[in-house]
């Protein structure tokens, strides 16, 4: 077991004296009323519920194979979608990739706030590189950043995560026009236009929405391999993988394309 000791507050007993006291109490008997009512408690919690792993070596990750670690990705996500996700040694972690990073995935998400990459992976400190962008779309930056992941810190993976619902879907199938968004969008409208759909095509539309959603994902995994020499030289000699997946709002699992 671990033992985790907090203080906190009787908020109860500290809210019945100050009601009793009228509006007359003084900051020092509000402080000494704090202070007379901390108290410690030792709260234990099983040792299978802290993430304890260390941050991954040079040669445990020259040993992982894509295959692998694309496994654990799939793990991690049945522990996000079923609450099992463990309390971190965040600081621990901290201290041990201090002077040396060696992550198994490179994962390119939406910006979108609701998504929490590494909690959606059940991953920690110095687990994956995660890189965001509205729409997971890439670029060259994008792209370096994915190069410098694999070819130079040993990445095992590359996983596209496109989302359900995405704002910059549905703003790509409304064609909305808007400053630096609207180059943004047209890397997304191809996957409008060559979508697949027997139905209204409009982003009022979930099932329309979804399908492009899908689509983009898979175009980004195509227009990384004829973009990137680098990774698809990389991914054609089993190095890596080069995986898109979804990301479903309502219940947090990921579904692999």
């Amino acid at each position: 077991m671990k033992r985790i000791t907090t203080n906190f507050l009787c908020i109860l007993m500290l809210s019945a004296f100050l009601f009793s006291c009228g509006n007359n109490t003084s900051k020092e008997q509000v402080a000494a009323s704090t202070d007379s009512t901390s108290v410690h408690e030792t709260v234990e919690i099983d040792s299978n519920d802290v993430l304890e792993n260390k941050v991954l070596t040079k040669v445990q990750q020259d040993a992982l194979k894509p295959a692998d670690v694309l496994e654990l990705l799939k793990e991690g996500n049945i522990d996000f979608v079923e609450d099992r996700l463990t309390v971190r040694n965040n600081s621990e972690r901290v201290r041990q990739a201090a002077l040396g990073q060696y992550p198994k995935a490179v994962v390119l998400s939406c910006i979108d706030s609701r998504i929490p990459v590494e909690d959606v992976f059940h991953r920690g400190i110095g687990d994956i590189f995660v890189g965001r962008v509205a729409g997971n779309v890439i670029n060259d930056d994008q792209l370096g950043s994915m190069e410098y992941g694999c070819k130079v810190s040993g990445a095992k993976v590359i996983l596209i995560l496109g989302h359900e619902h995405c704002g910059a879907i549905k703003s790509a199938i409304d064609d909305v026009k808007l400053g630096n968004i609207t180059t943004l969008l047209s890397k997304i409208k191809p996957a409008v236009t060559t979508t697949k759909f027997d139905g209204e095509r409009t982003s009022k539309n979930d099932a329309f929405l979804h399908a492009v959603c899908i689509e983009n994902v898979k175009m980004i995994v195509e227009n990384i391999r004829k973009k990137s020499p680098t990774l698809a030289e990389m991914e054609k000699n089993k190095e890596i993988l080069i995986q898109g997946a979804v990301y479903a709002m309502d219940s947090g699992k990921v579904t692999f394309l």
